[in-house]
């Protein structure tokens, strides 16, 4: 888990397996929200499934030091983008 693989360029050819991965992420989350599935409870369980694939893939002590940056991460707008919430 590498701390700055999330933030590669477009034109890097490792990039376009992560932007296709949250382009279907996104979608599955707009139909959810569309089929009348409170955004919060979608986030939620993205998180759930998201941490815990990554407890299985990495174990509990690297997540937990992922999450332990995520405050700063989070305050630097990394993870801000223009959503039109419903």
């Amino acid at each position: 888990m590498d701390k700055e693989t999330h933030k590669l360029p477009a034109s890097e050819p490792q990039a376009e397996p992560k932007y296709a991965a949250l382009r279907y992420i996104m979608e599955a989350w707009e139909e959810a929200v569309f089929d009348g599935i409170d955004p919060d409870c979608v986030a939620t369980a993205a998180i759930f499934a998201a941490m815990s694939d990554l407890v299985t893939t990495y174990g509990e002590e690297p997540v937990a030091r992922l999450a332990e940056r995520l405050p700063e991460r989070i305050r630097a707008g990394e993870f801000t983008i223009n959503k039109t919430r419903q």
